[in-house]
C-alpha cells in the first residue's frame, strides 16, 4: 500500500545515508567485505527457512548474479555496481543506501522492495517489476522500458528536509511502454526522459518536473499533474481524459492539439 513503508526503520541507516550523499560510492572507500558469487549462493543455501539473509554493507560489484533469489534479504549499503542481476528476485529486499549504478536488472523482480536513497544511475531495468516498491533513488539515464512500476511510492520524502529534499531523480531516462499506473511520483524530477507509450493511469505527478519529457502516446487518464512543470514537453496523441493539469506550467508544450482532452482540468 502506498505510504505503508514510509516509516520503516530506514532512519537507523542515516550514517550510511550521509556517506552516500557525500558521494562515497565505491566499496574500496567503505572498506566493505568482498564476496564472490559462490559465497553469495552458499550464504543463501545455508539460510534458515524462516530467516532473512543479511548481506548488508558487502561488495558484490561486477558479480554475475542472474536469476538468484534474494527474496527478503537485507542488502542495505551493499555495492552492486555493474552487477548482472537479470531475472533475479529481489522482492521485499531492503536496498536502502545501496549502489546499483550501471547494474543489469533486466526482467528482475523488486516487488515491495525498499529502495530508499539508492544509487541506480545508468541501471538497466527493462521489463523489471517494481510494483509496490518504496522508491527514493537516483535513476539518472536508467532504462525502465516496459517495466511494471505500479503502486510505487516514489513521492519526495517531505519528513527529512533537514537532509535536503530526498526525491527520486529520473533525468534523461527511458521508460517507453512502462506501466506507472496508480503510483505516486509527486515532486520527482523526471525531466528530459522518454515516457512514449507509457501507461500513467491515475498516477500522481503533483509538482513533478516533466520539462522536456516525451509523453507521446502516453495514457494519462485520471493522472494528477497539478502544478507540474511541463515546459517543452511533448504530449502528442497523449490521452489526458480526466487528467488534472491545474496550475501546471505548460510553456512550450508541443502536440497538445493532437492529445485526447476529455474532461481535462486546467487546460486554457
Amino acid at each position: 500500500m502506498i505510504g505503508g513503508t514510509r516509516d520503516l526503520s530506514v532512519r537507523a541507516n542515516w550514517t550510511f545515508a550521509l556517506l552516500a550523499i557525500l558521494g562515497c560510492a565505491t566499496a574500496q572507500a567503505q572498506g566493505l567485505e568482498r564476496m564472490t558469487r559462490d559465497a553469495v549462493t552458499s550464504a543463501l543455501a545455508g539460510m534458515p527457512r524462516s530467516g532473512k539473509l543479511d548481506l548488508s554493507a558487502k561488495d558484490l560489484s561486477g558479480l554475475g548474479l542472474d536469476g538468484i533469489d534474494f527474496r527478503g534479504a537485507n542488502l542495505s549499503a551493499t555495492v552492486l555496481n555493474h552487477a548482472r542481476l537479470r531475472q533475479a528476485t529481489l522482492d521485499r529486499c531492503n536496498l536502502t543506501v545501496s549502489f546499483l549504478e550501471d547494474a543489469d536488472l533486466t526482467g528482475a523482480f523488486l516487488r515491495n522492495a525498499t529502495l530508499f536513497s539508492t544509487q541506480m544511475a545508468g541501471a538497466k531495468l527493462r521489463d523489471a517489476d517494481l510494483s509496490g516498491a518504496r522508491l527514493i533513488a537516483d535513476l539518472r539515464k536508467a532504462d525502465l522500458s516496459n517495466a511494471k512500476i505500479t503502486r510505487v511510492d516514489a513521492a519526495a520524502d517531505m519528513k527529512n528536509q533537514s537532509m535536503g529534499l530526498m526525491q527520486t531523480r529520473f533525468v534523461g531516462g527511458i521508460a517507453v511502454g512502462a506501466d506507472l499506473s496508480g503510483s505516486d511520483f509527486s515532486r520527482t524530477d523526471l525531466s528530459f526522459s522518454d515516457f512514449s507509450g507509457a501507461k500513467l493511469v491515475g498516477t500522481k505527478l503533483i509538482r513533478a518536473d516533466l520539462s522536456g519529457t516525451k509523453l507521446g502516446g502516453a495514457d494519462l487518464t485520471g493522472a494528477d499533474l497539478s502544478e507540474a512543470q511541463l515546459i517543452d514537453a511533448d504530449l502528442s496523441h497523449a490521452n489526458l481524459t480526466d487528467a488534472n493539469l491545474s496550475g501546471a506550467e505548460m510553456r512550450g508544450v508541443t502536440g497538445l492539439q493532437t492529445a485526447l482532452a476529455v474532461r481535462t482540468r486546467g487546460l486554457r
